[in-house]
């Protein structure tokens, strides 16, 4: 046991001995190279500092959307055509002002610019008492649609939303250039495009 126990204590002893020459070997080597680049740096003569420039005065711009060169900021950025197959003429009746008027002042929507055969509806979301149309374009973009929304070119108000086909009203021309209501529909389709 006391064998073990002066081995224990002559190994620990020769880590520390160890050790020690190695820390100081790190110590004393020499440093000369990096005394002498110190000294030269420090011997260069300093330069001087560049003034700051200086600071230009902070001046106000007040935005006057009557000049001429600026622009309304709540007007949009995209120029909208006015539709020039809207126009009637000043004898009109009551029904067909009334188309007129729902073409011209409806914000137009992202599906207004596909056909409606194009578009596909592939499900429904329903959140309490509300029913959701989900509704995939041509390029593969999926939307959600609800009653009041516009599908297709022909100013198609959706008007219902059942859990197998959205329910559509398009407002279409006839062969006398008046304009009279359609009913169409957009059917539920599965993935590969089957009605």
């Amino acid at each position: 046991m006391k064998h073990a126990e002066r081995f224990g204590s002559a190994s620990w002893a020769l880590i520390v001995v160890t050790l020690g020459g190695l820390l100081a070997g790190c110590v004393n080597k020499d440093k000369s190279d990096l005394d002498s680049y110190v000294t030269e740096v420090l011997k260069r003569p300093g330069g001087q500092i560049e003034p700051l420039p200086p600071i230009k005065p902070y001046e106000r711009y007040l935005y006057q959307s009557a000049d001429a060169h600026g622009r309304d900021p709540f007007q949009s950025f995209v120029a909208k055509e006015p539709k020039k197959d809207v126009e009637q003429s000043p004898g009109t009746d009551a029904v067909q002002q009334h188309f007129v008027d729902e073409i011209t002042t409806h914000n137009r929507e992202d599906l207004e610019e596909f056909e409606l055969d194009s578009l596909r509806m592939v499900g429904t979301l329903q959140n309490n008492d509300e029913m959701w149309g989900i509704v995939k374009d041509n390029a593969g973009t999926v939307h959600r649609v609800q009653t009041g929304n516009y599908l297709g070119r022909n100013y198609g108000k959706i008007l219902n939303i059942q859990e197998d086909r959205i329910d559509l009203r398009e407002i279409v021309k006839d062969s006398d250039g008046r304009w009279e209501e359609r009913q169409a529909n957009l059917a539920l389709t599965d993935d590969e495009g089957k009605r």
